[in-house]
């Protein structure tokens, strides 16, 4: 799994970039919430009245408001006033300064917003208690005459409220003067009146710090009207603001995350290209060996599928995955800051949600980890049905593979299937989860704004720092879902890329130049790795410049064997194989086939044009170089009967020129090349015998400096090379020249009797004198 990650190593200023993005998006994320609960409580809540203290307070409230102050307080609370005729004016504090006196004071201005409106009725009892009178027994004169005897006038306020449904007028009486006349005339302590506010403190304890504040703000507006302040006007002005910022904080938000996705991306294509790029060099280092232990399906779906998969999970990992932690941590620690009591509801959410994951999760990744296997099966059937499309048809067998590709096409569609069905509960299920949530936290909160613990702001706040947390964990168990599949295709791709090459120069080998391409082979002997018995025994020859060596044999007798073995597809199990007198492991793979023009027995093209074909070993080729290439391969009547010439287009694999065409081309590449050695593997097969005659004249004119090998199964191909080497069960049944071999050399004899008669290898010998 942490080999996923390794991949990040080389992009790592580019992951510190993408982090400090996603924090930005994070912060942004996490303070739209407390905008949203700011705009609730505060703007439209407390007509955008930020803070306890006013702006603007009478005189008289001004000296009430200090009865229930500590002296300290009370020193604080002047200094953040001054004197402005009849009002005292609020100071340009600083928002700490101010925060830390609304905390202050918040139950002082509560009590003293109380005391300013007590009913009359319950007023009367205070008094009755204080002076152990019967209940009612107080008359509103007597009230009056201690009124005048402190020397403040006697005031009853009429209000028309609501009980019991029904509208009633209500009257009240200001406490606060009578409390300070006793305070003034010494009889009565302002200490009462501090254990009065020490009690209605101790009663807010249970409310939250927020809902204290809210309740004192709502005096401290009815005393900033009371001033001549608009405070419709501070609403709409508070509310412009906060849009705003939520504006701005929205609009940096997107910036980040679309930055942040832009870089994800960059990194995860990079890595992408990285391993491709990785994975070609690593395959074309690749010797026949290593070719025959992963099929060609298989690395196709390894160098795309696989890294696809790879490509992807690296984007999730800086898009998704880093986010989900900043965010859920983060809503974490708002969810705690609120102090709601309702953080039991996250922690019941998480670990449902986990629970579900897991039960998916156990489910289903067995079938993920067998998913790629299918892929590579799928690719197998349908290389080999449209590489064999010709063969099938002839045998009539398309049903037959029909029902194989249709086989392999239902196991990865049943597979698939179950898989989708199992992961089609899981966003259903957190779908469900989070709203459950939403539900369970507007129940619980019901009782809680209720009783003033908290607000409505809050609790809006609360669901959406809730949907954030769980919409991390839900990233994250999303990304689970996709890392085993990536998980297994990153060791598939290590696989191939730390798979040793068995075939390898050596690390003091210098790339020299072929000189003459004089090929030797010493006592030679070859295996195919893990195969018991030896496909090649003690083969010994020399091919020699300006010679054609020409090797025969019967079916399966090791001929494209023995001539793979000189560009080194694979290397001898025993022996030497010589050029110029060097053992070609000593050389560089590089310089070696460089001076060497190899045709396969089946004419390989590639999609692009005749001319790119033609020039594909030696891309500095001249026109004139390429059409005598093509004329000595008796090629260039094709090329001249095209519309385009050399430009004509040429399909993917050379499909649309016939086989004869394709071989032609195939040698007029070599040819083009210019090598020291070239290797024919049954390369004249698909020529008549008149053009493969006027070939081998025109070619012998161009290899005069270089060594030929010739494979073929004709033996009119071969009659009038120089050395012919017989091969029977993979070791040599006889070297020379026709007639020897012809006379001495049964298996040779045998394989000619088999295709002309006496009468014909006497007018070949005549026609062949002609030729050469």
């Amino acid at each position: 799994m942490l080999r996923i990650f390794q991949y990040l190593k080389k992009y790592l200023p580019t992951v510190g970039i993408i982090i400090v993005l996603l924090l930005v998006q994070a912060f942004c994320d996490l303070s739209l919430p407390q905008y949203t609960s700011d705009i609730i409580d505060t703007g439209i809540q407390n007509k955008g009245v930020e803070h306890v203290l006013p702006e603007k307070i009478r005189t008289e409230e001004y000296q009430y408001v200090q009865l229930f102050m500590k002296s300290s307080e009370q020193k604080d609370f002047q200094k953040a006033y001054k004197k402005d005729g009849k009002y005292y004016v609020r100071k340009d504090l600083k928002k700490d300064a101010l925060e830390k006196l609304d905390d202050q004071l918040a139950v002082a201005f509560i009590a003293n917003a109380q005391l300013s409106s007590v009913e009359k009725s319950s007023f009367f009892e205070q008094l009755e208690q204080q002076q152990k009178l019967p209940k009612g027994s107080l008359q509103e004169e007597q009230v009056k005459g201690m009124f005048a005897k402190l020397g403040i006038p006697y005031q009853v306020t009429t209000k028309t409220v609501k009980k019991s449904g029904k509208k009633v007028k209500v009257e009240y009486i200001d406490e606060r003067p009578v409390f300070a006349a006793m305070i003034n005339s010494g009889t009565m302590d302002q200490k009462m009146l501090l254990t009065m506010r020490s009690k209605m403190e101790k009663k807010f304890d249970t409310l939250g710090e927020s809902m204290v504040r809210s309740t004192a703000i709502t005096s401290t507006i009815a005393e900033e009207k009371k001033t001549g302040i608009d405070i419709d006007a501070r609403q709409t002005g508070y509310l412009w603001i906060a849009g705003a910022k939520m504006l701005c904080m929205a609009f940096l938000m997107a910036a980040s995350a679309i930055l942040a996705g832009f870089f994800s991306a960059r990194v995860g294509a990079g890595i992408g290209k990285e391993l491709r790029g990785k994975m070609y060099e690593k395959v074309m280092s690749f010797s026949d060996a290593e070719m025959n232990r992963f099929s060609t399906a298989s690395l196709i779906t390894r160098s795309t599928n696989d890294i696809q998969q790879i490509q992807m999970v690296e984007t999730m990992v800086l898009r998704m995955i880093l986010y989900a932690p900043i965010i859920g941590i983060g809503g974490i620690i708002k969810v705690l800051s609120t102090r709601s009591g309702m953080e039991w509801i996250i922690v019941v959410a998480v670990i449902t949600l986990v629970a579900v994951v897991m039960v998916l999760m156990g489910v289903a990744m067995p079938r993920f980890k067998k998913m790629q296997i299918l892929v590579d099966r799928i690719n197998l059937v349908a290389r080999e049905i449209l590489t064999g499309l010709p063969v099938i048809r002839a045998f009539g067998r398309e049903k037959k593979e029909e029902e194989r590709f249709d086989d392999a096409n239902v196991a990865l569609t049943k597979n698939m299937l179950f898989t989708n069905r199992v992961m089609t509960f899981m966003m259903p299920l957190m779908m469900f989860i989070m709203y459950g949530v939403s539900i369970l936290i507007v129940w619980v909160s019901t009782d809680k704004i209720n009783t003033g613990t908290i607000q409505v702001g809050t609790m809006t706040a609360f669901i959406t720092y809730s949907m954030q947390i769980v919409m991390a964990f839900l990233m994250i168990t999303m990304f689970s879902v996709m890392l085993p599949r990536a998980s297994v295709s990153a060791e598939r791709i290590d696989e191939v890329l730390n798979t040793k090459v068995s075939i390898e120069d050596k690390p003091d080998t210098k790339a020299n130049p072929v000189a003459n391409g004089e090929v030797a082979f010493e006592h030679v002997s070859f295996a195919y790795p893990g195969a018991k018995e030896n496909v090649l025994e003690d083969i010994s020859f020399v091919a020699k410049t300006g010679q054609t060596t020409a090797i025969i044999g019967g079916t399966g007798s090791g001929k494209t064997t023995l001539v793979n073995l000189i560009p080194r597809f694979f290397d001898v199990t025993k022996g030497k194989v010589m050029v110029d007198g060097t053992d070609i492991r000593e050389m560089s793979q590089e310089s070696l086939r460089e001076a060497i023009g190899y045709v396969p027995q089946k004419g390989v093209l590639f999609s692009g044009t005749i001319a790119s074909n033609l020039r594909y070993g030696k891309e500095d080729a001249t026109k004139e170089q390429v059409m005598d290439a093509a004329r000595i391969a008796q090629a260039k009547e094709i090329i001249d009967g095209k519309k385009d010439g050399l430009d004509s287009a040429i399909a993917q694999g050379g499909s649309n020129v016939s086989g004869g065409q394709k071989q032609r081309f195939s040698i007029a590449r070599a040819i083009v090349k210019d090598p020291k050695i070239y290797i024919f593997d049954d390369s004249f097969s698909a020529l008549d015998y008149k053009t493969d005659a006027i070939l081998r004249r025109e070619l012998s004119k161009k290899t005069k400096e270089a060594a030929v090998i010739i494979v073929a199964q004709r033996i009119s191909t071969i009659l009038h090379a120089e050395q012919i080497i017989v091969l029977n069960e993979g070791k040599v049944a006889g070297i020379g020249t026709h007639q020897e071999l012809f006379d001495h050399c049964a298996v040779y004899r045998e394989i000619a009797e088999s295709q002309l008669s006496e009468a014909d290898i006497a007018k070949l010998k005549a026609q062949g004198k002609e030729v050469m």
